[in-house]
């Protein structure tokens, strides 16, 4: 069964943003964009695993939500967010590798309570198929890659110059076939070098 997810948000920018994200950590789904409450009602609203909602849609149609409360994701915009008592939220101005590895820990916790699609999310991997593996220097660079550091820091923190870390950097975008660094990090994790 291929999980559909919807994205309920007037905001063209959040939508198209946050469906490439979702493509990105969880490839065999289908996601739909409603830009309002009412064009999900047209659809059928009760075939998607999730639903990531902006908070002003989700204030004025609470209802429907709460009675989807454990597949409801709220997009809140930072700390100003009033709290919402056992919804989950997102804090959509978080830097890309945190949204990304929030969103994926939230896909996976939705795996855990019994709802969700019934298989872990999974990343391709062409550099298996291609018969390639990250060096020992590669994943190194791709863990500092990750933490957010950038190529002259990576280079005084490996002690190597800047021109041999963007040569990591070209490597692991080639082998990996992702060029994102929030598609490094889900891969990161995916592979058990990072740890959410």
């Amino acid at each position: 069964m291929i999980p559909e997810i919807a994205i309920i948000d007037p905001n063209t920018l959040s939508c198209m943003g946050l469906e490439s994200l979702l493509e990105e950590i969880i490839p065999q789904a289908v996601i739909r964009v409603f830009h309002s409450f009412e064009q999900l009602t047209d659809d059928t609203p009760d075939m998607y695993v999730h639903y990531f909602v902006a908070a002003q849609i989700y204030f004025e149609h609470t209802t429907f939500f709460l009675e989807r409360k454990y597949r409801t994701i709220v997009l809140a915009n930072g700390n100003s967010q009033p709290s919402l008592s056992g919804i989950i939220t997102l804090d959509i101005f978080q830097d890309e590798q945190k949204l990304a590895k929030n969103i994926l820990y939230l896909h996976q916790m939705g795996h855990q309570h019994g709802h969700g699609h019934p298989h872990p999310p999974t990343l391709p991997h062409p550099h298996k198929e291609n018969g390639h593996d990250l060096t020992p220097r590669e994943v190194e660079v791709l863990m500092l890659v990750t933490s957010g550091l950038l190529n002259k820091e990576i280079a005084e923190r490996l002690n190597i110059s800047l021109t041999t870390v963007i040569s990591h950097r070209k490597n692991i975008t080639e082998k990996l076939g992702i060029k994102s660094v929030a598609g490094l990090t889900i891969y990161a994790v995916m592979q058990g070098y990072l740890t959410l």
